[in-house]
């Protein structure tokens, strides 16, 4: 679209010859017409960056038009523009969304300043509208690589359930696309448009969980110096997506059975109760049934979000993928980093199909762009995988005389390794990923060394 085009639309032949000449000699591409019917017909041919429209025409009103091009033309701004002007009709003209309202006689000045503004808002909003566009294809579900019959069906799933308001629970592993598949469903629905809010639970201490969720009042409790709008709210008419639900505290866990239900819900610290449209998409990479067994997981909150559930398959069991995913992040990371390889050596695609990938996807991506930026020959190589995933150790039937202490030391090294390889060295996130807490996880870094191999990357 040539963004400084503009259509002038009024049944006056005088002022609309004059508009036009006044714009084109200010630069624009200004054309004119005199009904709404021949503005419509305009629109369809051409797209234009403005339309400056008279509000009484002959074959209707200017408000008319106005709501026709917000619903049909996203990226067009109006400028309403009348000889009979009102507060009343200012007013309207505005909360239809027009950019601004001017008077008969319209002074050049005037019409200069509001035509330069109202070009730079359709230029922001141009520029959001390509965001949103390129977002959309980026999380798209032909965007998500596999060949293997699981993932057909989770497609078919998806393509059943998307643009209903149905609550979707994910499980599966750490690093299996989770997140991308939350997305994904988000972009595949009539919400699209609206925001998609992602939350990990795992990630925030339980005291500010909830303030994180639901917002809290300023003075609710010790820091809270300002009012802050929640996750919930922010994600209005969108979708919100609950990552590692299972970190959920029982107290949290009532709250959220009261927003699934009844869509309701308070901020820490207020009586005021908020209702959203809100659509929840949950995932954990706990088996919540167990949880509910185990007295961690509210029965009715379980019953109440397992309505559809995708069960996410670990990479280790769609090995027909990695070669597929592998070749993708090959691609991704080479445009990213201005890198040029011609490809992956068989070799090296063998050892990768061989290998277990505890870290599921996010460890395949994190070692493809290990690899394409230690990489100085123009193929991606054995050598250039981490020796955790050439040579991952394993317990023989040989037994050697040594304490059972030091023979799992071996193991146990090579497992937290692989671990914060996969997790790009979080520690909290991988603390959650092998079920121990963060202070459990740093000894073990700081006993086996892994502390000084995490300082070497830049990533203590």
């Amino acid at each position: 679209m040539r963004k400084r085009n503009i259509l002038v639309v009024d049944d006056d032949k005088i002022i609309l010859d004059s508009l036009c000449e006044f714009l084109n000699e200010d630069g624009f591409e200004a054309q004119g017409c005199q009904s709404i019917a021949k503005a419509v017909n305009q629109l369809q041919k051409q797209s234009y960056a403005l339309v400056i429209t008279e509000v009484n025409l002959p074959d209707g009103n200017g408000f008319d038009l106005l709501e026709k091009i917000k619903k049909e033309h996203r990226q067009t701004v109006v400028i309403i523009i009348t000889g009979h002007g009102s507060i009343e009709h200012a007013v309207k003209a505005i909360k239809q969304g027009a950019y601004d309202y001017l008077t008969k006689p319209i002074v050049d000045d005037e019409l200069r300043i509001a035509v330069e503004r109202a070009i730079k808002q359709q230029r922001l909003i141009s520029e959001n509208e390509n965001l949103r566009l390129q977002l959309e294809k980026k999380f798209s579900l032909e965007n998500i690589i596999s060949h293997d019959y699981k993932m057909a069906r989770i497609f078919d799933l998806i393509e059943a359930v998307a643009d209903s308001k149905t609550t979707i629970l994910m499980s599966g592993p750490s690093g299996t696309g989770k997140s991308m598949l939350a997305r994904a469903i988000h972009y595949r629905s009539s919400r699209r448009n609206k925001p998609f809010v992602e939350v990990s639970c795992g990630a925030l201490p339980e005291t500010l969980l909830e303030s994180e969720l639901f917002g809290h009042t300023r003075g609710s409790f010790t820091g809270a110096v300002n009012n802050k709008q929640g996750k919930f709210l922010a994600a209005n008419n969108g979708t919100i997506f609950l990552d590692e639900i299972a970190n959920a505290s029982p107290a949290l866990q009532v709250k959220l059975l009261r927003v699934m239900q009844e869509k309701q819900f308070e901020a820490v610290g207020s009586n005021e109760t908020i209702t959203v449209d809100t659509r929840t998409i949950l995932a954990s990479n706990r088996d919540l049934s167990k949880e509910v067994e185990a007295g961690r997981f509210r029965e009715d909150l379980f019953y109440r979000i397992n309505v559809v559930t995708i069960n996410m398959p670990s990479l280790k069991d769609r090995t027909g993928d990695v070669q597929l995913l592998a070749k993708h992040f090959l691609k991704t990371y080479c445009d990213q980093h201005n890198k040029h390889k011609f490809g992956i050596t068989n070799k090296a695609l063998e050892v990768m199909e061989r290998y277990d990938w505890p870290g599921n996807i996010r460890q395949l991506e994190n070692v493809m762009e290990r690899a394409v930026l230690l990489s100085k020959d123009k193929y991606i190589t054995v050598d250039d995988l981490p020796v955790s995933v050439i040579e991952p150790q394993t317990i023989t039937n040989t037994y050697k005389l040594t304490s059972l202490k030091d023979a799992l030391a071996g193991p146990e090294k090579q497992i937290v390794r692989m671990a914060l390889e996969a997790n790009h060295w979080n520690r909290q996130v991988t603390a959650d990923a092998l079920q121990i807490n963060r202070t459990t996880l740093y000894k073990k870094m700081k006993h086996y060394r892994l502390d000084k191999e995490a300082e070497k990357l830049g990533l203590a």
